[in-house]
């Protein structure tokens, strides 16, 4: 279906106007508890610990004692 985006007024004038979208809905929610925010928790967590193994076995010490050293 086409939709017309051009009009003419009374006086012979061409009015244009913008072709509007159709609105998308998304159906799955994203806040909260979802297994979306989950998934993604869960991979930054992974990440995380991963970075505090490597910076532990690059200084030698423990997290404790690094962050007692400041």
């Amino acid at each position: 279906m086409a939709q017309r985006t051009t009009v003419v007024d009374d006086r012979g004038l061409l009015n244009n106007f913008a072709y509007e979208p159709p609105v998308y809905v998304d159906e799955e929610s994203r806040v909260g508890f979802t297994e979306f925010a989950e998934k993604w928790n869960g991979r930054f967590a992974m990440i995380g610990f991963v970075l505090l193994l490597v910076i532990e076995y690059g200084a030698d010490q423990g997290l404790v004692s690094l962050l007692r050293s400041f």
